[in-house]
């Protein structure tokens, strides 16, 4: 068995959709089926790591049906403890939420919400309340755009493991071989 990495409470998926504008990276999409704000706050660090790793400087929006307090449901609440959570943590990173998806995606609409968002441009990294959540946008984003799914990416183990789900392609086992051999690559040269 591979152990998960020291200080990691659990296992989390990742999946990516790269698009002409640039990658959009779901969490967790496969794993965690509902999870708590420890949760959140956890899979967002981890996330935001495994997005550096595609050389690319992570933006992270906690997703939710409200915007910045709205709704006091448990999901939003959920979310908005998580987003606590990551700033006791305080990550090198860009972050913010909770909030909608188009809030997400357009720094407009964001600063029209809330004006001191540090969160500056289009967020890369969408964590979600849930695996459902998660799983649909992904698969919904897959089918109706021209993009190339990547993942899902197992997030929080000590040495890489990649899993495929049933309708991966030809084209999605070679790409998931190639984050295996960079993250193994970053593994040795850490070890």
């Amino acid at each position: 068995l591979i152990p998960r990495m020291p200080g990691v409470s659990r296992l989390y998926a990742m999946s990516a959709v790269i698009l002409r504008t640039g990658s959009l990276f779901f969490c967790d999409t496969h794993v965690t089926v509902d999870p708590t704000a420890e949760q959140i706050a956890e899979m967002t660090l981890l996330a935001a790591e495994a997005v550096r790793a595609f050389a690319i400087e992570p933006k992270a929006a906690l997703l939710s049906h409200s915007s910045f307090g709205a709704s006091r449901s448990p999901s939003a609440q959920k979310m908005r403890a998580g987003h606590a959570l990551l700033k006791e943590a305080a990550p090198e990173f860009e972050f913010d939420g909770e909030m909608h998806g188009d809030a997400a995606l357009s720094e407009a609409l964001r600063r029209r919400l809330v004006a001191d968002s540090p969160l500056t441009g289009s967020a890369n990294l969408l964590v979600m309340p849930n695996i459902d959540a998660a799983n649909i946008a992904v698969s919904l984003l897959s089918a109706s755009t021209e993009s190339l799914p990547l993942g899902p990416m197992l997030l929080g183990l000590a040495k890489p493991l990649q899993m495929m789900v049933p309708s991966v392609t030809a084209r999605g086992i070679v790409n998931l071989s190639a984050v295996a051999v960079g993250h193994a690559a970053t593994v040795s040269e850490t070890a």
